[in-house]
């Protein structure tokens, strides 16, 4: 099955809604995350609006911001559905294993019914 491609506005989009996410997740304000990249705060937005596509090694100091792995602000990005199967995958993990069973037979049954609808 063929991945859809983005543009690289599209990307730049993703990426930085990825970036806002985990930003938010660690509790910090863009002002925060622009002090610890010594960037100023417009700097930020303008990553976190898709306007500015930050560099990989902009990536792997935000990614030690947020305390997370580089990958997790791409593949929160990401269209393909083997990045989107991973995040599911790092989603249930910390469930109980009844818990984990509920969420992947209600995914399956999602699936299967837009399946049809196609």
């Amino acid at each position: 099955m063929p991945t859809e491609n983005l543009s690289v506005e599209d990307a730049g989009v993703a990426i930085g809604n990825a970036i806002a996410k985990q930003r938010k997740r660690s509790h910090l304000t863009q002002e925060e995350v622009a002090e610890k990249l010594g960037v100023g705060v417009e700097a930020v937005s303008r990553i976190e609006r898709g306007i500015v596509i930050p560099t990989v090694q902009r990536l792997l100091v935000l990614a030690d911001i947020f305390s997370c792995d580089a990958a997790d602000l791409l593949t929160d990005a990401s269209s393909r559905g083997q990045d989107q199967a991973l995040k599911l995958a790092k989603l249930i993990e910390p469930l109980s294993i009844e818990d984990r069973k509920l969420v992947t037979e209600m995914v399956e049954r999602l699936a299967t019914r837009l399946k049809m609808s196609d």
